[in-house]
């Protein structure tokens, strides 16, 4: 059992040492990450619906039974910058691979935007996402259930205030695991 506790921690610091490089500091990657799910028809309209949002442009996510991502964005409310995010997210169960992909999570209002700078946000393993290049997956949870494959491409609803949705850049993952995301907000210097 030591073994296996050893090999968690070094896994999880690997994970932790690998997706450094996957910050997104650069505003040219945010505003291309923008510039593509605002190009998508599945997240287009939500540009003009949501209160706000939050890019990450890229994530990087790893696992073998045990797994991670991380990943740094930006937060935007009214068109304007407002702060920083970190995502980080730990997962347990049947996993193997890695792969990056871009997240934006859309605030239909000022209290789901409120809720998420608010200092520490938590998605348990049931929040939504929809998967906007060919991939095949599925969820369930007290949010809902929900599952695509190809290139279809589902209607992505608000559930507590947010949509969340996800493109997939790179790498090979096959996951069926329980995941819970995490996201720490910055906000910018006045």
């Amino acid at each position: 059992m030591v073994a296996w506790a050893r090999f968690t921690l070094l896994l999880t610091t690997c994970l932790i040492l690998v997706g450094q490089p996957f910050k997104a500091e650069a505003n040219s990657e945010i505003q291309a990450t923008v510039n593509f799910f605002h190009s998508t028809p599945a997240s287009e309209a939500y540009f003009e619906s949501a209160y706000g949002y939050a890019v990450f442009p890229t994530i990087g996510k790893g696992g073998f039974w045990v797994g991670g991502a991380f990943g740094t964005g930006a937060v935007f409310q009214g068109g304007h910058q407002t702060g920083t995010s970190e995502l980080a997210e730990l997962s347990l169960g049947f996993q193997f691979g890695g792969q990056t992909y871009s997240q934006i999570i859309f605030f239909q209002d000022q209290r789901a935007y409120e809720r998420f700078i608010s200092g520490s946000f938590e998605f348990d393993a049931q929040s939504s996402a929809v998967a906007i290049t060919e991939s095949a997956s599925a969820r369930a949870g007290t949010q809902g259930r929900s599952a695509q494959a190809g290139e279809s491409q589902s209607h992505a609803g608000w559930v507590n205030g947010m949509a969340v949705f996800t493109h997939g850049q790179g790498g090979l993952m096959i996951e069926a695991a329980l995941a819970g995301q995490k996201y720490n907000f910055v906000p910018l210097a006045q």
